[in-house]
């Protein structure tokens, strides 16, 4: 809730910037942050996934 807020405030600051207002930046804000809290922690699964199978693949995959 309070991280929703924070998003809100700082779109709708950057968002007057253009001098017309600030509501369309507040929603655009709070949505962006729903959508990095999903997706932020399936990217940091998903590449430390990647890093593991690389570092067995080399470890037991090739005997060179």
């Amino acid at each position: 809730m309070i991280g929703s807020a924070i998003a809100g405030w700082i779109g709708s600051k950057i968002d007057r910037w253009d001098g017309e207002g600030g509501t369309l930046g507040a929603i655009a804000g709070v949505a962006s942050w729903q959508v990095a809290k999903k997706v932020v922690p399936a990217v940091v699964l998903l590449g430390t996934a990647a890093l593991g199978a690389r570092y067995l693949a080399k470890r037991f995959g090739s005997s060179d």
